[in-house]
């Protein structure tokens, strides 16, 4: 592992003009997969929020004791890709009916969330889950709250498929496959 590693990542910068969308949906590393094969994202950065534990570290997050969840932090120009489209991709992502778990990873730190930064966001957010029930034979556990302080994840959390899918058996098992379901890879 580089040195720089375990160093944590920079907050994402939002350029004028550009909106931030803050997700939890599970493991950080599908999320950010997914987001960043998505015209309009301009950057996605993996971290951690919602929880009472200032700048936790990963190994913190993993004991579910912190109350944050791996979240990503989509910035994206909405005149390519509406919040309601990176939603709607949200909810395609991952299983929203089940409480604090997606697949093998079970914690209040894999919940599923949508941490709103605006009024409007709120809106949307909360007309889209009500939207996306129809899909859902179970009812939808997201929760959707505003977004408190985000703490990025460390460096090398950060573009972990891109950088990791011929290293690691997880990226092969869960991401890659998740990523031909949504046709986001062949």
């Amino acid at each position: 592992m580089p040195a720089n590693a375990r160093a944590r990542a920079e907050m994402p910068k939002i350029p004028e003009g550009m909106e931030a969308a803050t997700l939890g949906a599970g493991c950080f590393w599908c999320t950010e997969a997914v987001y960043q094969k998505l015209d309009g994202v301009v950057s996605v950065t993996s971290g951690y929020t919602g929880g009472k534990v200032d700048k936790p570290t990963y190994e913190e997050i993993c004991t579910g004791a912190t109350g944050h969840a791996e979240v990503v932090v989509v910035v994206f120009d909405p005149k390519k890709i509406t919040y309601e489209r990176v939603l709607a991709w949200f909810w395609d992502l991952h299983d929203p009916t089940t409480l604090n778990r997606q697949g093998n990873d079970v914690g209040t730190q894999y919940r599923s969330a949508i941490f709103y930064h605006s009024d409007e966001q709120k809106k949307i957010a909360e007309a889209s889950k009500a939207a996306a029930q129809a899909n859902f034979d179970k009812p939808i556990v997201t929760e959707i709250t505003k977004a408190p302080e985000f703490y990025p994840a460390e460096n090398y959390h950060q573009n972990y498929y891109a950088e990791n899918k011929s290293k690691n058996p997880y990226c092969k098992a869960v991401i890659e496959p998740k990523l031909k379901k949504l046709k986001l890879e062949d």
